[in-house]
């Protein structure tokens, strides 16, 4: 009898579609600005070495966070580094903003993250891990009760997921 392997992490199921457009953005903003330069004949290596670290930087600014989850853990990378929240040891879940949303988790070790809600409700996987976890802190008395601004994404991602169900359906 083999021992069991720990299930493999969830993550988001779109990130690798929005890390091509975010490079088919850049490798257009790159030969547009190649092509201007080069038809105005004023393209020189010292301008191509500024239009190349341009686009660089363009792609580093669209790349998404890559958020993946798992049993009591979850983690964003992003371009300038990696931060691991226990989700179950948390003590703070805040939501901020409207239009432009982030959701800021923070835990008994110390640790903080950041993240667009909007992975969450896309991915119902990662949804389950926090919630899981959230639960967990819930439990164990780290986390002092169930944050509105989590219930309220709760709803929001129950809403969407009902809605899902009936296009799939074709009941709407």
């Amino acid at each position: 009898m083999r021992p069991s392997e720990p299930p493999s992490p969830a993550g988001d199921r779109h990130w690798r579609g929005s890390v091509r457009f975010a490079a088919a953005c850049a490798l257009v903003f790159g030969t547009m600005t190649l092509l201007v330069d080069w038809d105005a004949h004023t393209l020189t290596p010292t301008r191509a070495l500024l239009w190349l670290a341009l686009t660089t930087a363009a792609f580093a600014v669209l790349l998404p966070q890559r958020v993946t989850a798992g049993p009591g853990w979850l983690t964003v990378r992003g371009p300038f580094g990696r931060h691991t929240v226990h989700t179950d040891a948390l003590i703070a879940v805040r939501h901020y903003g409207d239009i432009s949303s982030h959701l800021i988790l923070r835990d008994a070790h110390g640790q903080r993250l950041e993240l667009d809600p909007r992975v969450l409700i896309a991915n119902p996987l990662l949804w389950h891990e926090l919630d899981t976890g959230v639960r967990r802190s819930l439990e164990r008395g780290t986390l002092p009760q169930d944050p509105d601004d989590l219930r309220r994404l709760r709803h929001r991602i129950d809403d969407e997921t009902a809605r899902a169900v009936l296009r799939a359906s074709g009941i709407s």
